[in-house]
């Protein structure tokens, strides 16, 4: 089953971006996913497989958002890692 959202918003913000309608939700719908995985609600995986892109290309996305590959990993998790280690 495939879902879809509806957003309005005005031409004028997608002007403002100097983008096409078209180029304008991709890009709503690719910082979207970005800001899931960052906050941990999506895997890389399945922002990539939405997006239509292989995992490699969407982290290497990431570097374009200024979002790490780790997303919703911290320092706390680290130390908790080498703690466990």
């Amino acid at each position: 089953m495939k879902g879809i959202i509806n957003i309005g918003y005005p031409e004028s913000l997608a002007n403002s971006l100097r983008l096409s309608g078209k180029d304008f939700e991709l890009e709503m719908k690719t910082s979207s996913l970005v800001k899931l995985f960052e906050l941990g609600r999506v895997s890389s995986g399945m922002a990539a497989k939405v997006l239509g892109l292989s995992r490699v290309d969407f982290l290497d996305l990431l570097s374009k958002y200024k979002v790490s590959v780790f997303g919703a990993y911290d320092a706390n998790d680290l130390t908790e890692d080498i703690a466990n280690a």
